[in-house]
């Protein structure tokens, strides 16, 4: 009834966890990275199929184009289903989550051809509650209706109604440690400053109006990010949002450290967008 796809990248750690929380699919596909672990050896003994990109650069994350790696996902691979969930190896789908899915899949109309899902970070066993920064994520659609756009942490774009999920997705960024996930978003912040340059390249002009009213919220998320990127003391500005706006203060020391992870993220994005720029 629904199809299932898993992007992986050297996840023998967290794939069998995450394989377990969807393996009510009975199509089940694991779109990787040319992992050189036994990512894909632990996907096809779970029963899953093992998708890899032909014209992906193994070297650069998502081939240097997150929306395209992503877009190219939903195009070029089959599924079995109408109905498709999109998940990382560092996530599990709850149980009442599933069956959510389930009913939507199975009835014969309905409201939306995407949904969104509300995400749970933990950090240090504990669900950051308030600090996390964007926890709505469109993960459930009909795939021939989305695309993908921006090179990292790309806006998912429907072509038709999105409604919300009512149970979450919880999700373990920190499950490799803190080296990996430093890692993981010094490459990310590269892939943002290439962005914003590609941005201003083609002069792309925000606009404060679309923003605010926009009733598309892929839209809306669009003008905002880059309005954002250009305001002053905008790593200190996120810490204030997430910290003390949100109350991310609520969420204990382990609400306080991520803050500070986030303010670092972002510092480190408008070190590189100076240097990118010269």
């Amino acid at each position: 009834m629904i199809s299932v796809l898993v992007l992986t990248k050297n996840e023998e750690q967290d794939l069998p966890g995450c394989l377990r929380s969807v393996a009510w699919s009975d199509d089940i596909v694991v779109y990787d990275s040319f992992s050189n672990d036994r990512t894909r050896e632990i996907a096809r003994a779970s029963g899953a199929r093992v998708i890899q990109r032909p014209d992906q650069d193994p070297s650069v994350a998502f081939g240097g184009d997150e929306a395209y790696h992503r877009t190219w996902g939903l195009r070029e691979i089959s599924y079995r289903y109408a109905w498709l969930f999109v998940i990382d190896a560092d996530e599990r789908l709850t149980p009442e989550a599933a069956r959510e899915l389930e009913a939507i899949a199975s009835a014969p109309t309905t409201d939306a051809v995407a949904y969104r899902i509300r995400r749970r970070d933990f950090f240090q066993g504990r669900h950051l509650k308030h600090v996390q920064s964007s926890p709505w994520f469109i993960r459930f659609f009909r795939p021939e209706l989305v695309r993908y756009d921006r090179l990292v942490n790309p806006i998912t774009l429907v072509d038709g109604p999105v409604a919300d999920l009512i149970y979450p997705l919880d999700h373990y960024p920190f499950s490799k440690g803190l080296s990996q996930w430093i890692s993981r978003h010094n490459t990310y912040s590269s892939l943002e400053s290439q962005q914003i340059l590609r941005m201003r390249i083609h002069k792309f002009k925000p606009s404060v109006r679309r923003a605010i009213f926009s009733s598309d919220q892929a839209e809306k998320r669009l003008h905002l990010k880059f309005i954002y990127y250009f305001m002053p003391f905008r790593p200190l500005l996120k810490f204030v949002i997430i910290y003390f706006l949100r109350r991310g203060f609520l969420d204990g020391g382990p609400g306080l450290r991520y803050a500070l992870m986030v303010l670092m993220y972002e510092f480190m994005i408008d070190l590189k967008l100076k240097e990118d720029a010269r």
